[in-house]
């Protein structure tokens, strides 16, 4: 794996001259950030060595180079997940290659399920901890030392000095930010009217398919961590309802302006 790593890092480092230190992870219907960003490069995902390709719709899959007011940033527009067949190692692998190409922060974005009754359809929330479900976890097998301890604290996983700025910035536009626990599970289901009630009895806001592993190996590797969530669909008792992709990608997409000024800002400012 290390060496794979490695040759993906000598790829973008001959394609490109930027040198982020800031890499974004752009989740369903939130791809509209890219056009915060002053592209200076972009790379399909199948032209990199090694990585995954994305085959959820929604996700565009290429690696954007550019900056957001000024500051050098480098966005996956598109993810990859667990349930689409990969390894855990697969679904990371883009943020060590982040980390060892120079990257020092992550920002994660997601479409996620709410399970706090405050919650209503469109709501942003700020993660401020998580929850893994997935029955597994990324830095299972050979620890390569250079990457990160074998056994990392989660103690203190999200920014807390990031999350304090978030909610500075939502205040200075009158925007109504919410935080709280994500909770990460495989999918791809979404989950029964059951497993919402279990999931928040356990201590979650909100559920997904993704954001977890990502965290996990970023936090393995040392990097500062910034998580929002878009609420798409509710799973409070007497609020739930069917609702298919498409429709989750539409309540993201509408609410996406509003974290995108978020994101903006708090780039600049950190």
């Amino acid at each position: 794996m290390l060496k794979k790593i490695k040759k993906t890092v000598k790829y973008l480092n001959e394609n490109t001259d930027m040198r982020p230190k800031i890499g974004i992870i752009l989740g369903t219907g939130l791809g509209g950030l890219v056009d915060e960003i002053k592209i200076e490069k972009s790379v399909p995902y199948e032209e990199i060595p090694n990585f995954p390709l994305s085959t959820v719709e929604g996700h565009k899959g290429r690696l954007i180079f550019g900056t957001i007011g000024g500051v050098p940033v480098v966005a996956m527009q598109g993810r990859f997940h667990y349930y689409e067949g990969y390894s855990m190692k697969k679904v990371t692998f883009p943020v060590r290659v982040m980390k060892l190409f120079g990257v020092e922060t992550l920002i994660v974005s997601n479409a996620s399920g709410g399970m706090n009754p405050d919650f209503e359809v469109g709501t942003i929330m700020v993660i401020n901890d998580h929850i893994n479900m997935f029955g597994t976890n990324p830095l299972i097998g050979k620890n390569y030392d250079e990457l990160g301890p074998r056994f990392p604290d989660m103690s203190e996983t999200y920014d807390k000095e990031m999350i304090s700025k978030a909610f500075e910035i939502a205040a200075r536009y009158d925007i109504k930010l919410e935080q709280g626990v994500y909770l990460g599970t495989t999918g791809p289901t979404l989950e029964t009217p059951a497993e919402y009630k279990t999931f928040r009895v356990l201590g979650g806001d909100a559920v997904g398919m993704s954001t977890v592993p990502e965290v996990i190996v970023a936090h393995h590797m040392d990097m500062r961590v910034f998580g929002i969530s878009i609420i798409t669909d509710l799973g409070v008792e007497g609020k739930i309802v069917e609702i298919s992709h498409e429709e989750i990608q539409q309540v993201a997409a509408e609410a996406e302006p509003k974290m995108t000024r978020i994101i903006r800002d708090l780039i600049t400012e950190i």
